[in-house]
C-alpha cells in the first residue's frame, strides 16, 4: 500500500492544514485523535535544552493516564522560548482539547522547526479551531504536514494475524543523532495491549531502531517517539505486536536515514561479533556518523580504513587480529588487508544503499545502524536554513 492510500487504524482520525506558521504556506498544523482512550509509550530527547513539548509530554507520561489526541506544529520548534513558550505549548493542548471535547491532559503536543522563536499563537489557535472539520482516516496529509526539510513523507505499516493494524509516520532529515528516539515518530494501533508491557518493551525497541539512526551527529531539542493503542481491534498476542511494532519503527528509521539532508545514499553498518548489543550499536553508529566515512560513501571510495578508525574510537571492544570488514559483501579486511579489486568495490558502492559488514571478533552480540552519505548539498541546506 502506498502512502497515498494508507489509512490509519480503526478509531483514529487525523487532520492537517496550513495555519501560516511556515512562510512557504504549506501545511504546518495537524492532529490525530482517537475515538477511545489509548494506552501509550513515549521516548523523548535527553537533551538538557529540551523543548516545551517534550517537557510537558514527559510530565503527562509520568502520570500514567490514557491519551486521546496528539497535535503537531511544523516550522517552529518552540524551543529556547522560556516560560512564554511553555505557556503557549500548554495553551495549544487546552485549545485542541476544547474543540475536540477531550481533557487537555489527554492531549500530547509536538513542535518542530526553527529554535528560538515564539509561536505565532493567533495563527495556531485559529488553525486549531478549524482542525476538527478536516478530520479523516487518511495518513498522508498528517505525514506530510509534520515535515520540515524532509523531501518526502515517511510511513510504514503492519497487519497482525488478528487483523489489528499498526501505522507509523515519521519526520526527520537533519539534526539527527538521537539519544532516545528520533525527530518525530508516531505509531498508532487499534490493538488491545497492556500499557505496562508496552512501556517495558518500548525503550529497547527505540534503542534498536531510532537510536541507531544518525545523519549529522546533532541531537534535536524536540526529538520524540510515541506509540498509541486504542484497543478497537481487540486483544492480540503481545509478542507478535511488539515484533510488528519494531518492524514498523525500523522501517521508519531507515527512511529517515535515507532522506538525510543532501543524502544520495543510505549507509548501513552491520556489526557482529560484539561483546554486547550496546557495544555493537555503538560501533555501528560511530561508523555511520563519521564524516570521513560518509564522504567516502558519497564518492564511492572503498576506503575501509575509515571503518577501522571509527570502530576503534567507538568504545566497543575489538580484537583487531580477528576483526573483519566487508563492503557490499566483498571482504576487504580479515585481521590484515585482503586483496580485492578496488574498481569493482567502487562500482558496487554506486548504489542506493551501501552496506558495511563488520565483525569485532570478541563475542556473539550484533547490532545495526543507518546513516547517509555526506554531500555538498547538506552544507548548502544548512547554510541557508534561516536565511
Amino acid at each position: 500500500m502506498t502512502a497515498s492510500g494508507l489509512k490509519f487504524p480503526q478509531g483514529f482520525r487525523a487532520a492537517a492544514l496550513a495555519a501560516g506558521i511556515k512562510p512557504s504556506g504549506r501545511t504546518d498544523l495537524s492532529c490525530v485523535v482517537s475515538d477511545a482512550p489509548c494506552v501509550w509509550a513515549f521516548a523523548g530527547t535527553r537533551s538538557t535544552t529540551a523543548a516545551a513539548c517534550v517537557t510537558r509530554n514527559r510530565e503527562v507520561y509520568a502520570q500514567g493516564g490514557p491519551v486521546r489526541a496528539l497535535v503537531v506544529n511544523a516550522g517552529n520548534a518552540n524551543a529556547a522560548t522560556g516560560q512564554q513558550g511553555a505557556r503557549d505549548n500548554a495553551a495549544i493542548a487546552q485549545a485542541l482539547g476544547r474543540v475536540l471535547n477531550v481533557d487537555a491532559q489527554a492531549v500530547l503536543t509536538a513542535s518542530t522547526g526553527i529554535i528560538g522563536h515564539l509561536l505565532p499563537m493567533d495563527r495556531v489557535l485559529g488553525g486549531l479551531e478549524r482542525l476538527p472539520g478536516a478530520l479523516g482516516p487518511d495518513a498522508l496529509p498528517f505525514a506530510s504536514a509534520i515535515m520540515t526539510t524532509d523531501t518526502r513523507p515517511k510511513t510504514a505499516h503492519a497487519t497482525l494475524s488478528t487483523g489489528a493494524r499498526i501505522v507509523g509516520t515519521a519526520k526527520g532529515s537533519g539534526m539527527i543523532h538521537p539519544d532516545m528516539a528520533t525527530m518525530f515518530a508516531f505509531a498508532l494501533s487499534d490493538a488491545q495491549v497492556d500499557q505496562a508491557v508496552l512501556r517495558a518493551a518500548f525503550p529497547g525497541i527505540v534503542n534498536r531502531t531510532f537510536n541507531a539512526v544518525t545523519v549529522d551527529g546533532d541531537t534535536s531539542t524536540n526529538d520524540m517517539a510515541l506509540v498509541l493503542a486504542n484497543g478497537q481491534a481487540g486483544e492480540v498476542d503481545p509478542a507478535e505486536f511488539l515484533t510488528a511494532l519494531e518492524r514498523v519503527l525500523r522501517d521508519l528509521a531507515r527512511q529517515i536515514a535515507a532522506d538525510g539532508e543532501g543524502a544520495t545514499k543510505l549507509l548501513t553498518v552491520q556489526v557482529t561479533g560484539a561483546r554486547s548489543e550496546a557495544e555493537a550499536l555503538a560501533a555501528a553508529r560511530t561508523c555511520c556518523v563519521s564524516p570521513l566515512l560518509k564522504s567516502a560513501v558519497h564518492g564511492n571510495d572503498p576506503n575501509w580504513g575509515r571503518v577501522i578508525m571509527a570502530v576503534g574510537r567507538s568504545g566497543a571492544a575489538v580484537a583487531i587480529e580477528r576483526l573483519t570488514v566487508a563492503v557490499q559483501g566483498i571482504p576487504v579486511f580479515a585481521g590484515k588487508p585482503l586483496p580485492y579489486d578496488a574498481a569493482q568495490v567502487s562500482a558496487s558502492m554506486n548504489a542506493p544503499e551501501v552496506v558495511f559488514a563488520v565483525n569485532l571478533g570478541v563475542g556473539n552480540a550484533e547490532g545495526e545502524a543507518w546513516g547517509c552519505d555526506l554531500s555538498a548539498e547538506y552544507v548548502r541546506i544548512n547554510a541557508d536554513y534561516t536565511t
